[in-house]
Order: C-alpha cells, then sequence, then structure tokens
C-alpha cells in the first residue's frame, strides 16, 4: 500500500514534513550538484525535491501513479506533472538523464517491470537515485510518516535489488536519524542528532538515498520488441496458396514401385 497524494501534500507542508524534507534534499543535492542541461523526472512524489533542479535543468518533470493519485506541479507557473504507470512512461528510449523515485519503491506491486521501464527511459549515462524508507529505522514504524507506507529495505537488500535489474549502485547515504516526533525539544536537536547519527549509529536512519547507475552490458528489449515478438508470426512463401502441397498430393497419380532385384 503507498501513501495518498493527499496526505504526502500535507505531509510536507507540516513542520515535521519540512524537516524532513531538508534533510533529504540536502543529501540529494550533494549527490546531484550539478545537473545543467540536463532532463531530470521525479517518480512517485518527489515534487519537494525536485524544486532545486527547476532553472539548472533543461527540464524538470514530475510523475505521478494513478494509484497514489496526482496534483499539479509545482503551485505557480506551467504546470510539469503527469500521471503515469512507473512500468508504462511516456518517454522514448534513451531520453532522460537522471530519474529521482521518491515515495515509489516502496509502494511498487510489479518491481522488476518499473525498473526495466526505468532502464529503458535513462540515457546510456544515466542515473537513478532512489530514497527508501530504511527496514531497522522509526520512520518505517510511526504511523505519521508516510514511510511507513509500503515496503521498507535494508542497505543490502537494495543493493541487491538494484544490481538484479542491471543498475551499478555508486554511493549511498544515510539520514533521517532524528525520530519522527512533533515534539518541539526533539525537532530543536535535529541538526544535531543529524550530524551525530552517521558516527554513532549508522544503521538506524529513517531513510537511505542510493545512486546507481545504468549498466549497458545486457541489453533488455524495448517495448516495441517485446510486443513485437509476442504477435506471432506470418510466414509467407510466394507462389504457394494455402493447402497447396496436400491437394497436389492427391491430384498426382499413383507411383510404380519396382519389385527389387533378386541377389546373386
Amino acid at each position: 500500500m503507498r501513501a495518498d497524494v493527499i496526505d504526502l501534500r500535507d505531509f510536507y507542508a507540516s513542520p515535521l514534513g519540512e524537516a524532513a524534507r531538508r534533510q533529504i534534499a540536502r543529501h540529494v543535492r550533494a549527490l546531484w550538484p550539478d545537473v545543467r542541461g540536463e532532463r531530470i523526472v521525479g517518480l512517485g512524489y518527489a515534487g519537494p525535491y525536485l524544486k532545486a533542479f527547476q532553472g539548472e535543468a533543461e527540464r524538470v518533470l514530475s510523475v505521478m501513479p494513478p494509484t497514489q493519485g496526482v496534483m499539479r506541479w509545482p503551485e505557480t507557473g506551467r504546470n510539469q506533472a503527469l500521471m503515469a504507470d512507473e512500468t508504462e512512461l511516456p518517454f522514448p528510449d534513451r531520453s532522460i538523464d537522471r530519474i529521482l523515485l521518491v515515495h515509489g519503491l516502496e509502494g511498487l506491486e510489479q518491481t522488476t517491470a518499473a525498473f526495466r521501464e526505468i532502464w529503458r527511459v535513462l540515457t546510456d549515462s544515466g542515473r537513478l537515485l532512489v530514497v527508501v524508507p530504511n527496514r531497522r529505522g522509526l520512520w518505517a514504524r510511526m504511523e505519521r510518516s508516510p514511510f511507513a507506507s509500503g515496503r521498507p529495505y535494508s542497505s543490502g537488500q537494495l543493493d541487491a535489488l538494484l544490481r538484479a535489474n542491471l543498475f551499478a549502485p555508486s554511493v549511498r547515504t544515510a539520514t533521517l536519524f532524528t525520530p519522527p516526533t512533533r515534539s518541539a525539544m526533539v525537532q530543536s536537536l535535529g541538526p544535531l542528532i543529524e550530524r551525530l547519527g552517521p558516527r554513532w549509529f549508522p544503521g538506524i536512519s529513517g531513510v537511505l538515498v542510493s545512486e546507481a547507475v545504468k549498466q549497458i552490458h545486457a541489453l533488455p528489449l524495448s517495448r516495441e520488441v517485446r510486443r513485437a515478438r509476442l504477435r506471432a508470426p506470418v510466414v509467407s512463401l510466394p507462389g504457394l496458396r494455402p493447402g497447396a502441397v496436400a491437394a497436389a498430393r492427391r491430384s498426382a497419380p499413383p507411383s510404380r514401385v519396382q519389385p527389387p532385384r533378386p541377389v546373386r
């Protein structure tokens, strides 16, 4: 089960959601410091993290799945959001430079098909950045957290999943060590907890932020090729009508069989 788009919007409009957004956005921007002239697509609910790339990237689009719901993004200016299933992205092959997957992987029902589609639309040097709840963290256990919806992952599970779907993990970081509480005292200690968390208790972060590079040594078939191969082939031989061979055999005179010669 994945979080609803209205619940996600309300979460990021709250002080707790804004604090989480700042921490995650800091890591996303550190991994992608320069995106000039590139095409970026956010899958899931990536709008809060795409703002930093507007005005720098050539194009920024937000793609939201039907099972989650879609809303306008950004709130002002020209709309750059659309609704599409992760397994049927409306982009040509090798047309996207970077894909940011947030609030998406944990709610996928067809994980392999979605990764094949991501692989298809990414350029040969394309990069995928995944933000996913940590299985061992508190954010995957508290109901008030949108990261509690769907399936969380451990770092080993995430790396194995990426490798199995033709992506090579390159860099992984962890963030959201501050518990998902609205306590003013805990939130005031948030910056200190985030600085000490990677050193003192790195395994219990709220989310994992992992970048992966597209592998091209094994090329999966494109969507068009897969569909073409599912259709039954039509075999046509010039000058040969259906049933012509059987009709010719029926009309031919019976052949005479010569008796065998005696062996001397």
